[in-house]
């Protein structure tokens, strides 16, 4: 097909070139997930000493599985880690991939630990990462005016997120 002589804003190479059939040609996903989950029982199993080597660990999980961490942090008895969720990934798998591997580490390293069965998982928007990336980084000093169990209502709340909380904890 060819454009005719004159025809406005219209040349020869945009008539002639491939037709799209409206499909996008590839995907692009920001699918930023903020993810909280508690040691079994909520005990303090998790050495001081080791807290910033687990971070670091989650986050070397994370690629060798494709799942971007971009943070981790956390204290004695939870962890915090903002993802970016794969396209091709359900998030119960990323979290039972991190959890496993990371539980399987501190076991290794002599515990006799367990994260607790289930996970709380938020959704992030682009514009509020950095605030939610400085939130997880400092878990120590936010810890020290706020129980885990505070903090995990506060944000099951902020989200809209129902919950009965005679069952919350288990």
């Amino acid at each position: 097909m060819r454009a005719r002589h004159g025809s406005a804003g219209w040349t020869e190479a945009d008539v002639t070139s491939p037709v799209r059939d409206g499909t996008m040609a590839h995907t692009y996903p920001n699918v930023l997930i903020h993810c909280v989950f508690s040691t079994k029982l909520r005990q303090d199993s998790i050495p001081e000493n080791l807290r910033e080597k687990l971070s670091m660990y989650f986050v070397g999980i994370g690629k060798n599985h494709d799942i971007p961490v971009l943070c981790a942090g956390g204290t004695a008895n939870h962890a915090h880690l903002l993802i970016a969720l794969p396209a091709s990934m359900p998030l119960a798998k990323a979290m039972q991939v991190l959890k496993a591997n990371s539980s399987r580490w501190l076991g290794e390293h002599g515990f006799d630990f367990a994260w607790q069965e289930g996970y709380a998982a938020f959704s992030v928007s682009a514009s509020n990462l950095e605030a939610v990336r400085h939130y997880v980084q400092h878990q120590a000093e936010h810890h020290a005016k706020h129980s885990f169990e505070d903090e995990f209502v506060s944000l099951l709340r902020k989200s809209g997120v129902k919950y009965d909380p005679e069952f919350v904890f288990g």
